[in-house]
């Protein structure tokens, strides 16, 4: 199982940071070091040791879970059993994870660890969530399978009139009965003038003849996502339908080819930018080129035009240009990828051709 390597990871991570242990609570890297998919539980990671405090309603699960890991049972006060921890194993020094905690959560901490310092940390967990082992990327893989073929399901149901929650139930339905454990995120059905907002979500308006229909959706497999857009045309695109189509594909296809280790996320976005802006539609598109995707649905790294950090290999990312045309309608098509040595290897099989239905 990769947990142990992973929580191996966290641990060289305090020794080089001079810290004694790391208090993890947040729920997706929780399950990242240990398996536990349950609502309720912290991850106590010292040099030595990995203890996975929650309550009596989790205990089988955890032991089930979560192997590697020592089941405590947190009692009825969680600090109380955490001080007495810290304290059998010598915790000098505490650290937390600031970007999950809140400030009230912070000072109850501060008020109630009475045995150590405590130090907030940021991405201790999430740096090492950026590359994804083989496991992680067959689970990718697999959300991906699902989706689609839940597409595919889809095109057979569209037609004028249904409204855009209808496509977006049938859509999770389809989903779901393939395997997903629910929707990577709200599903964006936007159609008509609607498709130009980039983060439309289904709505009441009813799907109409000539509308172009953006559909944003993925599927999420043990744990992790996949993401996937399409653009389709409900009946004979217009001329200028197919050649802001053709543009968003050119640039799509684009972003792809500039994809490999070694190349900075900056130079992916631009690669595909240049493209729209070249033929005037540079304000039309605002948003970054793509994103991280794994337990989350937004990760690192974001191929964005001032992060100049290099891909790797393992990286799992979005490439989704898109062109919005305010009481028009807008265009964006997706894949998710995986880095590899020479280029990416794409997850989302559907075809990028236009679909008129």
């Amino acid at each position: 199982m990769p947990y142990k390597n992973r929580c191996r990871q966290i641990q060289d991570l305090l020794l080089k940071e001079e810290l004694d242990a790391l208090l993890v609570t947040d729920g997706a890297n929780r399950y990242y070091l240990s398996g536990f998919t349950g609502s309720s539980g912290y991850l106590l990671i010292t040099t030595k040791r990995v203890s996975l405090l929650t309550d009596f309603r989790y205990l089988t699960q955890a032991k089930e879970e979560a192997p590697g890991c020592e089941i405590i049972n947190q009692g009825q006060d969680w600090y109380d059993t955490l001080n007495r921890l810290l304290d059998e194993q010598q915790i000098k020094k505490l650290a937390f994870e600031q970007d999950h905690v809140s400030h009230t959560q912070y000072l109850r901490l501060a008020e109630k660890i009475d045995q150590c310092v405590i130090t907030g940390k940021q991405n201790l967990v999430e740096r090492l969530r950026e590359k994804k082992d083989q496991i992680e990327l067959d689970r990718m893989k697999q959300a991906a399978a699902i989706a689609d073929e839940a597409f595919s399901r889809l095109l057979t149901e569209l037609r004028p009139g249904i409204k855009e929650l209808e496509v977006a139930a049938l859509l999770e339905y389809h989903m779901r009965r393939l395997g997903s454990e629910g929707p990577a995120f709200d599903t964006i059905v936007a159609s008509g003038i609607r498709s130009a907002l980039p983060h439309g979500t289904a709505g009441d308006k009813k799907i109409e003849a000539g509308d172009l229909v953006v559909i944003d959706f993925g599927a999420i497999y043990q744990g992790y996502r996949s993401d996937m857009t399409r653009t389709v045309v409900m009946g004979q695109a217009t001329p200028k339908q197919k050649a802001i189509y053709r543009l968003v594909l050119e640039a799509q296809l684009a972003g792809l080819e500039a994809i490999k280790a070694g190349q900075s996320c900056q130079q992916v976005d631009t690669v595909a930018r240049d493209i729209i802006a070249a033929q005037g539609y540079g304000d039309n598109f605002g948003h970054s080129v793509g994103h991280g995707v794994g337990l989350h649905i937004h990760e690192n790294p974001r191929l964005a035009q001032k992060n100049p950090l290099l891909l790797e290999k393992g990286m799992v990312v979005t490439v989704e240009p898109g062109i919005y045309l305010d009481n028009w309608g807008g265009v964006r098509i997706e894949d998710m990828v995986a880095v590899t040595e020479n280029g990416c290897e794409i997850f989302t099989k559907t075809s990028k051709e236009l679909i008129e239905l």
